[in-house]
């Protein structure tokens, strides 16, 4: 599902910072795996070279049979638009919208027709259990339900692959417990290959899999 070869990401600025340094990596589909390591280890740097959000210096990532390499900017939209869900720390829900609008922005970018976002937004937020919520703005909601309409946003046309980057980090302690098990309930009945950064080791010891970063290297690689 997800493969890296030897993977380079450099940033140029005042001196050239090295991210990455020749990271292979094979995900397969299904796996549910947590990404750990210290600040500045490389970690985020990774997760979005796997969306696709950025593209390496050197080296190559297939994502679900397609060479990220070879598409183009068109091509790399489509492939986060049809195989990848983004869960981020800081939700990233637009204010003046409500939770349904929000989680059906995504289908009207695919220009679903309209009868049918309405239905699967509903459907989304319904599994995430905010069926009461559905026409509150982002600021009417806690913490937690507003990661909840950010994961319903983020499976809105069920992805095969689900980036998050540290989904618990801005909740406390109990909302982080409720948000994991969300995702992992979600993960067991979609089948999505699930890829969790987190700082927190209980989140990455709830994984069955824990790939540990340090210095831009994978140097543990952990299956329970």
């Amino acid at each position: 599902m997800i493969h890296l070869r030897g993977v380079f990401k450099q940033f140029d600025g005042k001196r050239k910072v090295t991210a990455l340094e020749g990271v292979n990596l094979s995900i397969e589909s299904g796996e549910m795996v947590s990404i750990i390591g210290p600040s500045g280890s490389g970690k985020s740097t990774l997760l979005n070279l796997i969306g696709g959000l950025d593209r390496p210096t050197e080296g190559e990532i297939e994502i679900d049979g397609s060479l990220l390499a070879k598409l183009d900017d068109d091509g790399l939209t489509r492939v986060r638009r049809d195989k990848i869900g983004f869960i981020f720390q800081f939700f990233n829900l637009l204010p003046t919208l409500t939770c349904l609008e929000n989680v059906s922005l995504p289908l009207h970018l695919r220009g679903w027709p309209r009868k049918k976002i309405e239905e699967r937004a509903k459907e989304l937020l319904s599994l995430v259990q905010l069926g009461a919520r559905m026409d509150h703005l982002p600021d009417e909601l806690s913490g937690g339900e507003r990661q909840r309409v950010a994961i319903a946003r983020a499976l809105s046309v069920y992805p095969p692959i689900l980036l998050a980057d540290e989904p618990t980090g801005n909740l406390d302690t109990s909302t982080g417990v409720e948000i994991l098990r969300l995702i992992r309930d979600l993960h067991e009945r979609l089948g999505a290959t699930v890829l969790i950064v987190t700082h927190d080791l209980a989140v990455a010891d709830s994984c069955r899999r824990t790939i540990h970063i340090r210095d831009g290297h994978v140097f543990q690689d952990v299956r329970r």
